[in-house]
């Protein structure tokens, strides 16, 4: 059994929205370097990077592209590409040393030359708060057990909002908070590294998502016009087997399931933002696990956000049993099934459709695809270039099946491939790539792929011959 290609198949289609927003993403602590340059602190991965055994080959973000220095050379390759939005990531730790208090003087004059130089570029900045970089010193004070971190973030977003809110009109909180409590604090992998019990990463992702609700608030209160506001959210999706009414249904309840003692449940997320409330299922699965959870709090969460932001890269197919509840397929894909360098990324190109279908259905807001991208192991052949065909059939697939939703009458609103530059993949390091531009770590110079023209010509044809 193969992974189903895409439902939208074809040679050609019918292009892309008008406003439909093309972009492509990365994060401070990924690409920055500079890690203790001009007043900026440690963060959380720059320790944990440090201790030997955490990332493979013992790698670190401590350099990176050093896109601190080069910005403007990939400000250029973003011109020449052709996107016009650009998702970033704060350095919070850059900004703010202590996570609270006085700024660096620096580290804002940084981010203000950046976004200057986006916008000449006619690129406009999506820009997200908190990728995974919590300042060491807040960790030292508790992190996200503490429930000080509300009002620390929201001193931040509020220091945002005032410093760059003339300039940009569209934000996200928080990226992955899958990713922040389950790899970081249930599982160990990822910063900060612990393995608590349950209920306390619990009660940090009660923390996690009203510093969610007080970074709206703050960002709404200072930015100087509208704004769009979100979080990125990410999960893995369930796609049905067939599709049959029976296999859909199985897919989308299975889809919303909050009952796995993982902090990988979307519902658990993404429903207090929406609708003020936890999914029952997951109250009554967790028990005398939950947090103390007050409507003040459920109030302060559920902020108006603007839409879903998700990262989308990978599924599984689910179908109904004999009972009509859903359950896997035995094997999966099956054995062989295309995937990335990283072995979690099985390619399973309708994961964009099914999961805009069943998000816009139960949230009622448009999606946007804030990370969507191709890890392969890069190198620069002798002609000079770097050729990754499967990276360019990986996006033709998943644009095709965002095409399809859209002709549906689906609210997507954009892409962002992830991810622009090769860059530090958290615990993997630098051994696997995902870049449309490939990075030699040791000379810094920056090498466009096949990829990178193929996206250029598909932004300028809206999308018109996938």
């Amino acid at each position: 059994m193969k992974a189903p290609s895409s439902s939208a198949s074809g040679a050609t289609g019918l292009p892309f929205p008008a406003g439909f927003t093309w972009g492509a993403a990365a994060a401070a602590y990924q690409i920055e370097g500079a890690w203790n340059v001009d007043g900026r602190a440690p963060s959380i991965w720059d320790v944990f990077s440090q201790q030997p055994g955490r990332v493979f080959e013992n790698h670190t973000g401590d350099v990176a592209c050093d896109h601190y220095h080069r910005w403007k050379e990939d400000i250029a390759l973003m011109r020449d590409l052709g996107i016009n939005a650009y998702r970033l990531s704060l350095s919070w730790p850059r900004l703010l040393p202590e996570g609270v208090g006085k700024p660096n003087a620096k580290g804002l004059a940084f981010y203000d030359r950046l976004i200057d130089g986006l916008l000449r570029a006619g690129i406009t900045p999506w820009v997200t708060l908190y990728h995974w970089d919590l300042p060491q010193a807040l960790q030292h004070r508790g992190g996200f057990l503490n429930r000080d971190l509300v009002e620390w973030f929201g001193d931040y977003a509020d220091l945002m909002g005032r410093k760059l809110g003339d300039r940009v009109s569209h934000w996200m909180t928080f990226n992955e908070p899958p990713v922040i409590l389950g790899l970081g604090h249930q599982e160990g992998r990822f910063a900060p590294g612990l393995q608590l019990p349950f209920a306390e990463c619990l009660r940090g992702a009660h923390h996690l998502l009203m510093a969610h609700g007080r970074g709206v608030q703050a960002l709404r209160a200072r930015c100087k016009g509208p704004i769009q506001v979100a979080l990125a959210h990410t999960g893995r999706e369930r796609i049905p087997f067939t599709e049959s009414k029976r296999d859909i249904e199985a897919a989308r309840r299975d889809y919303f399931a909050a009952t796995d003692r993982t902090m990988h449940n979307l519902a658990w997320w993404a429903d207090p933002i929406v609708f003020g409330r936890y999914p029952e299922d997951g109250v009554a699965a967790y028990g005398p696990d939950m947090p103390k959870v007050t409507d003040a709090d459920l109030r302060l969460i559920s902020q108006k956000i603007d839409f879903i932001g998700y990262n989308c890269y990978s599924g599984w197919p689910v179908r109904a049993g004999a009972d009509g509840a859903p359950e896997s397929v035995p094997g999966g894909w099956g054995p062989g099934n295309p995937r990335a360098a990283l072995s979690w990324l099985q390619i399973a190109p309708d994961a964009t459709y099914w999961a805009a279908r069943f998000q816009t259905e139960r949230y009622g807001l448009p999606i946007v695809f804030t990370e969507n991208g191709y890890a392969n192991p890069d190198f620069v052949h002798l002609d000079g270039g770097v050729h990754d065909p499967q990276r360019i059939d990986f996006i033709r697939r998943y644009l095709r099946s965002i095409r399809r939703a859209i002709q549906e009458g689906i609210p997507v609103d954009g892409y962002f491939y992830w991810s622009i530059l090769d860059n530090f993949e958290w615990a993997e390091g630098y051994k696997d790539r995902f870049g449309l531009v490939h990075v030699d770590y040791s000379t810094q110079v920056r090498t466009p792929k096949s990829s990178f023209h193929w996206y250029h010509d598909v932004i300028q044809s809206r999308g018109a011959h996938l």
